[in-house]
């Protein structure tokens, strides 16, 4: 009996301490919620005002009035194929949309050739007369075709380099085994983009006969995350892999990322599609997670408000509701490997989008409904 009480008296003790340190890895960072009523958060950005514009994957754009706490449906969007993972995807910023008002938005649509839908990218200007939040002067800059009936896999995120081009992923569409690996086919690809939609005649494969111009890299799965590195003007994507493999990568001119021939995962019911990790002529990741985290969102730290975490590289994960930072090799003076990933943020729902703003805070975009901004203790 006597040792029996010391037992439960040490599992409690042993409990509490456990307790103690998770508090400690989390308290770091703590979150408050800034954005309610949106059912599921797809992508964000910060107006010059402070105020959002926030994408709900299922088919609507709100404006956030984040002083009245109010958000309001912006009207005039395209017709918008809502099914699957399809929908209303990612939003960005013209680089100088203060003087020119162009944003740019993704999203699953089914005009053109052949059934279902595939992603398009367009670009609008947001008009508050009489009131009302209204897209006008809409311009479609982009559309994958054919389309496809399969409900998964649209990619997308977007984003501008330095010099003001303009990069999107569309994912592989579920179809692994023709669309990454073709050039001539939209898929598993990440493009490029004058903002006005127009094709650089320096794109890698812009005199390939047959060749999807617009194209930049290929191999790619379904990518969810894009960010320029701050100091080297890179272009890092990370994207989803099956069960495993999810990947971080560093996007190069005319590159090929491999999938599916080479891979870290399997198929979900565990058998093995590839026996390859590496290829020559094929990139291989700067990081990978085996088990998968399923990545969405990330962002480059180079805020003050977060000094611990300036440099750093930040993903969020969909499966287990939680933010990773990456620590970079010397990230300031733009070195691009990768020395460790650790989780900072924990307890959140599914992760689906991170981003620091003008700002300088943190924000993330959860699937219950939220967004929350990031606090440093």
């Amino acid at each position: 009996m006597k040792n029996s009480l010391t037992k439960q008296i040490l599992y409690v003790v042993i409990a509490c301490c456990l307790s103690l340190v998770s508090q400690a890895k989390t308290s770091e960072y703590q979150v408050e919620t800034l954005i309610t009523g949106i059912d599921i958060p797809w992508g964000m950005v910060q107006l010059p005002g402070g105020d959002f514009l926030v994408t709900d994957r299922n088919g609507y754009l709100y404006f956030a009035d984040i002083a009245k706490q109010k958000n309001t449906k912006v009207q005039g969007l395209p017709d918008i194929s809502v099914r699957g993972q399809g929908g209303l995807l990612d939003i960005a910023l013209h680089p100088d949309y203060k003087n020119n008002g162009w944003l740019y938005f993704s999203y699953a649509s089914a005009e053109g050739e052949g059934s279902g839908d595939n992603t398009a990218i367009m670009r609008a200007k947001l008009s508050a007369k009489l009131g009302n939040m209204t897209l006008v002067e809409q311009q479609l800059l982009y559309k994958a075709s054919p389309n496809s009936t399969r409900k998964h896999h649209y990619g997308s995120r977007i984003a501008f380099d330095q010099e003001g081009f303009l990069y999107f992923s569309i994912g592989d569409r579920g179809d692994r085994d023709t669309n990454p690996q073709s050039i001539l086919l939209d898929g598993g690809k990440v493009y490029r983009l004058y903002d006005d939609g127009r094709i650089p005649q320096d794109n890698p494969f812009a005199k390939k006969q047959g060749a999807k111009t617009a194209i930049y890299s290929y191999g790619h799965r379904n990518p969810q995350g894009m960010a320029m590195h701050p100091v080297t003007g890179e272009l890092w994507i990370h994207e989803h892999g099956p069960k495993g493999g999810d990947e971080i990568n560093i996007i190069a001119k005319g590159k090929n990322y491999g999938w599916p021939v080479v891979s870290y995962g399997v198929n979900y019911i565990g058998t093995k599609f590839t026996e390859l990790t590496e290829k020559k002529g094929m990139e291989q990741p700067v990081w990978y997670w085996t088990p998968s985290i399923a990545p969405s969102g990330m962002t480059f730290v180079t805020s003050d408000k977060y000094p611990k975490l300036k440099g750093k590289l930040l993903v969020g994960s969909l499966k287990f509701g939680y933010v990773v930072a990456a620590t970079l090799d010397d990230a300031l003076n733009g070195n691009n490997k990768v020395e460790s990933v650790d989780i900072i943020i924990e307890n959140l729902a599914r992760v689906r989008d991170i981003k620091q703003m003008a700002d300088g805070y943190l924000y993330i975009a959860t699937q219950d409904n939220k967004i929350v901004r990031v606090l440093a203790n």
